[in-house]
Protein backbone atom coordinates (compact mmCIF):
# COMPACT_ATOMS: atom_id res chain seq x y z
CA UNK A 1 0.00 0.00 0.00
CA UNK A 2 1.13 3.31 -1.09
CA UNK A 3 2.01 5.92 1.76
CA UNK A 4 0.89 9.64 2.28
CA UNK A 5 2.10 12.12 4.87
CA UNK A 6 0.55 15.40 6.38
CA UNK A 7 3.33 17.66 8.15
CA UNK A 8 0.41 20.32 9.35
CA UNK A 9 0.52 22.94 11.77
CA UNK A 10 -2.77 23.64 12.50
CA UNK A 11 -3.49 26.18 15.10
CA UNK A 12 -7.88 26.56 15.56
CA UNK A 13 -7.90 22.94 13.78
CA UNK A 14 -8.90 24.66 10.59
CA UNK A 15 -5.75 23.37 8.12
CA UNK A 16 -6.07 20.06 9.68
CA UNK A 17 -9.99 19.54 8.97
CA UNK A 18 -9.02 20.49 5.20
CA UNK A 19 -5.96 18.12 5.51
CA UNK A 20 -8.97 15.25 6.85
CA UNK A 21 -10.76 15.60 3.47
CA UNK A 22 -7.80 14.42 1.78
CA UNK A 23 -7.13 11.88 3.87
CA UNK A 24 -10.55 10.81 2.98
CA UNK A 25 -10.05 11.20 -1.00
CA UNK A 26 -6.53 9.60 -0.80
CA UNK A 27 -7.57 6.28 0.76
CA UNK A 28 -10.01 5.82 -2.36
CA UNK A 29 -6.76 5.91 -4.24
CA UNK A 30 -5.09 3.03 -2.39
CA UNK A 31 -3.10 5.37 0.33
CA UNK A 32 -2.54 4.90 3.73
CA UNK A 33 -2.34 8.60 5.98
CA UNK A 34 -0.19 9.47 8.57
CA UNK A 35 -0.73 12.56 10.24
CA UNK A 36 1.96 14.98 12.09
CA UNK A 37 1.11 17.66 13.84
CA UNK A 38 4.38 20.12 13.78
CA UNK A 39 5.43 21.72 17.20
CA UNK A 40 8.86 23.17 18.36
CA UNK A 41 10.95 19.99 19.16
CA UNK A 42 9.38 17.20 18.16
CA UNK A 43 10.20 14.66 16.28
CA UNK A 44 8.62 13.37 12.72
CA UNK A 45 9.15 10.28 10.40
CA UNK A 46 11.53 11.69 7.13
CA UNK A 47 9.64 12.28 4.22
CA UNK A 48 11.33 9.43 2.62
CA UNK A 49 8.66 7.30 3.94
CA UNK A 50 6.65 7.98 2.11
CA UNK A 51 5.28 7.84 -1.62
CA UNK A 52 3.10 11.14 -1.02
CA UNK A 53 4.03 14.63 0.78
CA UNK A 54 1.95 17.12 2.21
CA UNK A 55 3.48 20.08 3.99
CA UNK A 56 -0.09 22.48 5.37
CA UNK A 57 -0.72 25.45 7.30
CA UNK A 58 -2.47 28.33 7.89
CA UNK A 59 -1.55 31.79 6.61
CA UNK A 60 -0.19 34.58 8.71
CA UNK A 61 0.47 37.76 7.28
CA UNK A 62 0.42 36.52 3.85
CA UNK A 63 3.09 34.18 4.73
CA UNK A 64 3.91 30.54 6.31
CA UNK A 65 4.04 30.78 10.10
CA UNK A 66 7.23 30.89 11.17
CA UNK A 67 7.17 27.01 13.12
CA UNK A 68 6.58 26.31 8.96
CA UNK A 69 9.44 27.80 8.10
CA UNK A 70 11.81 26.76 10.82
CA UNK A 71 10.41 23.02 10.35
CA UNK A 72 11.29 23.21 6.36
CA UNK A 73 14.83 24.37 7.73
CA UNK A 74 15.24 20.98 10.27
CA UNK A 75 14.67 18.44 7.35
CA UNK A 76 17.17 16.08 6.52
CA UNK A 77 17.86 16.40 2.84
CA UNK A 78 16.63 15.32 0.25
CA UNK A 79 18.12 14.00 -3.73
CA UNK A 80 14.88 15.76 -5.37
CA UNK A 81 11.83 14.47 -4.01
CA UNK A 82 8.68 15.96 -4.18
CA UNK A 83 5.69 17.77 -2.24
CA UNK A 84 2.77 19.80 -2.07
CA UNK A 85 1.46 22.57 0.08
CA UNK A 86 -1.97 22.38 1.99
CA UNK A 87 -2.98 26.51 3.32
CA UNK A 88 -5.91 28.12 4.41
CA UNK A 89 -6.18 31.45 4.74
CA UNK A 90 -9.24 33.71 5.90
CA UNK A 91 -9.97 35.55 2.66
CA UNK A 92 -9.25 34.48 -1.01
CA UNK A 93 -7.08 37.31 -1.90
CA UNK A 94 -4.56 36.95 -4.64
CA UNK A 95 -2.04 38.32 -1.97
CA UNK A 96 -2.10 35.16 -0.44
CA UNK A 97 -0.38 33.67 -3.46
CA UNK A 98 3.18 34.32 -2.60
CA UNK A 99 2.69 33.16 1.06
CA UNK A 100 4.46 30.02 0.60
CA UNK A 101 7.68 31.49 -0.86
CA UNK A 102 10.19 31.41 2.21
CA UNK A 103 8.93 28.02 3.06
CA UNK A 104 9.18 26.48 -0.43
CA UNK A 105 13.01 28.73 -0.30
CA UNK A 106 13.71 26.52 2.83
CA UNK A 107 12.33 23.04 1.13
CA UNK A 108 14.18 23.47 -1.91
CA UNK A 109 17.63 24.60 0.28
CA UNK A 110 16.88 20.97 1.40
CA UNK A 111 16.58 19.15 -2.14
CA UNK A 112 12.87 19.25 -2.35
CA UNK A 113 10.64 19.91 -4.98
CA UNK A 114 7.29 21.61 -4.93
CA UNK A 115 4.66 20.26 -7.32
CA UNK A 116 1.77 22.21 -5.95
CA UNK A 117 -0.23 24.12 -3.76
CA UNK A 118 -3.74 23.95 -3.42
CA UNK A 119 -5.66 26.84 -1.30
CA UNK A 120 -8.69 26.88 0.74
CA UNK A 121 -10.68 30.00 2.64
CA UNK A 122 -11.81 28.69 6.34
CA UNK A 123 -13.00 31.49 9.19
CA UNK A 124 -10.59 33.65 10.67
CA UNK A 125 -9.02 33.11 13.89
CA UNK A 126 -8.14 36.85 13.94
CA UNK A 127 -10.14 39.86 12.74
CA UNK A 128 -13.10 38.94 12.94
CA UNK A 129 -16.16 36.17 13.60
CA UNK A 130 -17.23 34.87 10.54
CA UNK A 131 -21.03 33.72 11.11
CA UNK A 132 -22.43 30.69 10.63
CA UNK A 133 -23.58 31.16 6.72
CA UNK A 134 -20.11 32.50 5.87
CA UNK A 135 -18.44 28.93 7.52
CA UNK A 136 -21.22 26.30 6.07
CA UNK A 137 -19.79 28.44 2.59
CA UNK A 138 -16.40 27.93 2.66
CA UNK A 139 -16.73 24.41 3.92
CA UNK A 140 -18.96 23.35 1.06
CA UNK A 141 -16.40 24.50 -1.22
CA UNK A 142 -13.58 23.21 0.09
CA UNK A 143 -15.48 19.80 0.17
CA UNK A 144 -16.24 20.33 -3.90
CA UNK A 145 -12.72 20.79 -4.62
CA UNK A 146 -10.57 18.88 -2.67
CA UNK A 147 -11.71 15.88 -4.11
CA UNK A 148 -10.44 17.19 -7.54
CA UNK A 149 -6.93 18.55 -5.92
CA UNK A 150 -6.33 14.83 -4.11
CA UNK A 151 -6.56 13.25 -7.72
CA UNK A 152 -3.62 15.77 -8.99
CA UNK A 153 -1.42 15.16 -5.89
CA UNK A 154 -2.01 11.30 -5.70
CA UNK A 155 -1.08 11.31 -9.67
CA UNK A 156 1.70 13.03 -9.67
CA UNK A 157 0.45 16.38 -11.31
CA UNK A 158 1.53 19.89 -10.47
CA UNK A 159 -1.25 22.81 -9.58
CA UNK A 160 0.49 25.94 -9.31
CA UNK A 161 -1.00 29.62 -8.24
CA UNK A 162 -0.12 32.90 -10.60
CA UNK A 163 2.45 35.14 -7.95
CA UNK A 164 2.28 38.14 -8.99
CA UNK A 165 4.53 41.25 -8.06
CA UNK A 166 1.90 42.39 -5.89
CA UNK A 167 1.33 39.14 -4.05
CA UNK A 168 5.75 39.53 -3.18
CA UNK A 169 5.89 42.84 -2.12
CA UNK A 170 3.02 42.49 0.05
CA UNK A 171 4.41 39.53 1.61
CA UNK A 172 7.51 41.37 2.18
CA UNK A 173 5.94 44.76 3.58
CA UNK A 174 4.57 42.21 6.42
CA UNK A 175 7.55 39.99 7.10
CA UNK A 176 8.12 42.16 10.29
CA UNK A 177 5.15 39.89 12.09
CA UNK A 178 7.32 36.86 12.17
CA UNK A 179 9.58 38.99 14.37
CA UNK A 180 7.52 41.40 15.90
CA UNK A 181 5.35 38.39 17.39
CA UNK A 182 7.74 37.47 19.86
CA UNK A 183 7.59 41.16 20.91
CA UNK A 184 4.02 41.75 21.04
CA UNK A 185 3.24 37.94 22.74
CA UNK A 186 4.98 38.85 25.86
CA UNK A 187 2.54 41.19 26.57
CA UNK A 188 -0.35 38.32 26.59
CA UNK A 189 -2.13 38.51 29.98
CA UNK A 190 -4.82 36.11 31.88
CA UNK A 191 -7.48 37.12 33.14
CA UNK A 192 -7.09 36.02 36.67
CA UNK A 193 -11.18 36.15 37.71
CA UNK A 194 -11.89 34.03 34.47
CA UNK A 195 -9.09 31.50 34.88
CA UNK A 196 -9.85 28.27 36.00
CA UNK A 197 -6.00 27.28 35.33
CA UNK A 198 -7.36 24.30 33.27
CA UNK A 199 -3.46 24.43 31.60
CA UNK A 200 -5.11 24.32 27.98
CA UNK A 201 -3.36 27.32 26.37
CA UNK A 202 0.15 25.75 28.11
CA UNK A 203 -0.94 22.55 26.23
CA UNK A 204 -1.89 24.27 22.63
CA UNK A 205 0.83 26.54 22.40
CA UNK A 206 3.28 24.77 19.55
CA UNK A 207 6.33 26.93 20.70
CA UNK A 208 6.16 26.08 24.88
CA UNK A 209 6.00 29.67 25.03
CA UNK A 210 3.00 29.33 28.09
CA UNK A 211 3.79 27.93 31.42
CA UNK A 212 1.89 27.99 34.76
CA UNK A 213 3.36 27.88 38.41
CA UNK A 214 2.09 25.77 40.78
CA UNK A 215 -0.69 28.34 41.76
CA UNK A 216 -2.42 28.04 38.52
CA UNK A 217 -0.82 31.40 37.49
CA UNK A 218 -0.21 31.64 33.53
CA UNK A 219 3.14 32.79 31.82
CA UNK A 220 3.92 33.91 28.46
CA UNK A 221 7.52 34.00 27.26
CA UNK A 222 9.39 35.41 24.21
CA UNK A 223 8.85 32.80 21.29
CA UNK A 224 5.12 33.78 20.20
CA UNK A 225 4.51 33.35 16.69
CA UNK A 226 0.96 35.18 16.75
CA UNK A 227 -1.01 31.47 15.98
CA UNK A 228 -3.52 32.57 18.99
CA UNK A 229 -4.20 28.85 19.22
CA UNK A 230 -4.44 30.03 23.53
CA UNK A 231 -6.94 32.68 23.20
CA UNK A 232 -9.27 30.97 20.42
CA UNK A 233 -9.25 27.70 22.50
CA UNK A 234 -9.63 29.64 26.02
CA UNK A 235 -12.84 28.02 26.97
CA UNK A 236 -13.03 30.98 29.31
CA UNK A 237 -12.28 33.73 27.08
CA UNK A 238 -9.87 34.71 29.51
CA UNK A 239 -6.91 35.80 27.44
CA UNK A 240 -6.11 38.81 26.53
CA UNK A 241 -3.88 39.65 23.70
CA UNK A 242 -2.48 43.03 24.32
CA UNK A 243 -2.35 45.42 20.92
CA UNK A 244 -4.87 42.44 19.01
CA UNK A 245 -7.13 42.13 21.35
CA UNK A 246 -9.71 43.92 19.46
CA UNK A 247 -9.34 41.49 16.90
CA UNK A 248 -9.61 38.36 18.85
CA UNK A 249 -12.01 35.39 18.19
CA UNK A 250 -12.86 33.32 20.68
CA UNK A 251 -14.44 29.58 20.45
CA UNK A 252 -14.58 26.84 18.01
CA UNK A 253 -16.84 27.69 14.55
CA UNK A 254 -20.02 25.13 13.90
CA UNK A 255 -18.94 23.54 10.23
CA UNK A 256 -22.11 22.84 8.92
CA UNK A 257 -22.65 21.46 5.40
CA UNK A 258 -26.27 22.90 4.44
CA UNK A 259 -26.52 26.11 1.98
CA UNK A 260 -29.46 25.43 1.52
CA UNK A 261 -31.72 29.35 1.65
CA UNK A 262 -27.78 31.31 1.64
CA UNK A 263 -27.59 34.13 -1.26
CA UNK A 264 -25.34 36.22 -1.81
CA UNK A 265 -26.63 38.75 0.83
CA UNK A 266 -24.99 36.48 3.35
CA UNK A 267 -21.74 36.87 2.23
CA UNK A 268 -20.03 39.45 4.69
CA UNK A 269 -19.01 43.08 3.31
CA UNK A 270 -15.11 42.50 3.76
CA UNK A 271 -14.14 41.48 0.38
CA UNK A 272 -17.44 40.63 -0.57
CA UNK A 273 -16.78 40.42 -4.27
CA UNK A 274 -13.49 38.49 -3.78
CA UNK A 275 -15.46 35.87 -1.45
CA UNK A 276 -18.60 35.93 -4.16
CA UNK A 277 -16.43 34.48 -6.52
CA UNK A 278 -14.10 32.62 -4.59
CA UNK A 279 -17.32 30.49 -4.14
CA UNK A 280 -18.27 30.55 -7.79
CA UNK A 281 -15.11 28.83 -8.64
CA UNK A 282 -15.45 26.66 -5.96
CA UNK A 283 -18.69 25.31 -7.42
CA UNK A 284 -21.24 27.81 -5.36
CA UNK A 285 -23.47 30.17 -7.70
CA UNK A 286 -25.24 32.01 -4.99
CA UNK A 287 -28.69 33.39 -6.05
CA UNK A 288 -28.76 37.28 -5.26
CA UNK A 289 -30.46 38.61 -2.21
CA UNK A 290 -34.20 38.40 -2.13
CA UNK A 291 -34.55 35.51 -3.66
CA UNK A 292 -34.74 33.06 -0.98
CA UNK A 293 -37.72 30.98 -0.88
Amino acid sequence: MMKAAFYCFSATGNTKRICGLFVDELKKSGYETEYFAIRQGATYAPPSDFDLVFVAYPVHGFSAPRIMTDFAKALPASDGQSYYIVKTSGEPLEANNDSSAVLMRNMAAKGYTCKGEFHYVMPYNMLFRHSDAMVALMWRAAKNTVPADAVIAASGGEKMPEKSSRARMIRRALAFEHGGMRILGKFFRVDRKKCVSCGMCVKLCPFGNITMDESGRVKFGNKCMGCTACSFHCPQNAINIGAMNRFKVNGAYKFSDDITGFTAEDVCDYCHDAYLRYFEAHGIKLPAGGDKE
